[in-house]
């Protein structure tokens, strides 16, 4: 064992010195792998005054999701794929061709098929061809108490047969 010399405190001393210049040193350069900005859309957002919706299916584009209006019942569906995450099409059926759904008790409009992989899904979103595991998903739908609008929370996934009546 070496005696505490003053060489030797010196030694100890330059490289704590070195370690704790090159540990600041080298801060903005982990600092830049964090982005200061999320650029996500938010994951509840407004739909607008439930009056003003149409009937039948309106696709969100910017939410990629597909909102349902059949009377005074509403209802949101992903339109996110469950197989690799493409943005899947609504395709309406013929007037002659609507499907009535007994498990979920409604009557569906068209189906929505995958242009990336051939995936299909019923109207309710329950995939029936294709590579896509999983159906698609239903988010909860609510009423401002504040304006009176819809909003949709994509944070909050509700069972298939969940309808807001407004």
């Amino acid at each position: 064992m070496q005696p505490n010399t003053r060489r030797s405190f010196l030694v100890r001393l330059t490289g704590f010195l070195v370690a704790g210049g090159a540990l600041v040193a080298s801060w903005p350069l982990f600092r830049s792998l964090i982005p200061n900005v999320l650029y996500e859309p938010p994951r509840r957002f407004t739909v607008g005054d439930p009056n003003r919706i149409q009937q039948g299916v309106t696709f969100l584009d910017e939410q990629r999701v597909f909102l349902f209006r059949e009377a005074n019942s509403f209802h949101v569906i992903s339109g996110i794929c469950t197989h690799l995450g493409c943005t899947v099409k609504f395709a309406r059926f013929g007037r002659q061709q609507e499907k009535t759904v007994r498990a979920f008790s409604f009557t569906a409009l068209g189906e929505f098929h995958c242009p990336c992989h051939g995936s299909k899904f019923h109207g309710e979103g329950t995939n029936y061809a294709g590579p896509a595991p999983q159906p698609l998903k239903w988010y909860r739908l609510e009423v401002s108490p504040a304006d009176g609008e819809l909003i949709v929370d994509l944070d909050r996934e509700v069972d298939r047969d969940f309808r807001l009546v407004v």
